[in-house]
């Protein structure tokens, strides 16, 4: 990682630091919608899962996910900033969940070639601040043949709606950390990975489910 990757990284994990307090109050409406989402992305990764497989989460945040974590497999959680793991790890001592929820960065992963069964991140690859490397990295450490199943919002295939958000795009950026304009899809199949299905959760194709395969 050369140095302006890892001053991207710094000002990322400082941004998400500082609004690790209150992320769950910024997102209580959108979460209102993405609950639903959530429920039908996890019933996707357990389909691609046998009992006792590994499976990592990336960019865990405050755990949003951990209620439909699937039984009976070992998750790894990671996450860049350590106000999001604390706040995980409250999370999963209320439900009763017993999981591996640490400190960690996708573009730097500390494990293994071939440890994971398979890979998720739900809206992560829209703040990685190299998502090449990240998804490279998901490759690397998942067995050949697993699965990387990602939720993530896209720049919008509408002209107009998409030059709109390229213009948003900064604003957005400097004041939350996402940026609203990737196309995470094309990222995927540059990364090496095998495209298996894209899923459109809404109308306008902004949000979607990318299911890949690591080859």
């Amino acid at each position: 990682m050369d140095s302006s990757d890892r001053h991207a990284t710094v000002v990322t994990k400082t941004r998400y630091g500082r609004i690790a307090p209150i992320y769950d109050f910024l997102e209580a409406i959108p979460e209102l919608r993405y609950r639903s989402w959530r429920e039908h992305f996890w019933r996707k990764v357990a389909g691609t899962l046998d009992a006792g497989d590994l499976l990592l989460e990336v960019g865990v945040g405050t755990g949003k996910n951990i209620p439909f974590w699937p039984e009976g497999v070992a998750v790894t959680a990671i996450d860049l900033t350590p106000g999001m793991v604390k706040r995980a790890h409250r999370r999963a001592r209320k439900l009763g969940v017993s999981a591996d929820i640490l400190e960690g960065d996708v573009q730097d992963l500390k494990y293994a070639d071939n440890h994971f069964d398979a890979a998720t991140a739900t809206f992560v690859f829209c703040s990685v601040p190299d998502p090449m490397r990240g998804l490279r990295e998901l490759a690397r450490v998942v067995k050949p043949t697993g699965h990387i199943v990602l939720m993530e919002h896209v720049r919008s295939p509408n002209p107009v709606l998409g030059k709109l958000m390229d213009v948003l795009n900064p604003i957005i950026r400097s004041l939350m950390g996402p940026n609203i304009n990737r196309n995470t899809v094309a990222n995927v199949n540059s990364a090496g990975l095998d495209v298996v299905e894209v899923e459109n959760l809404d109308r306008g194709g902004i949000f979607k489910i990318i299911h890949a395969q690591n080859l």
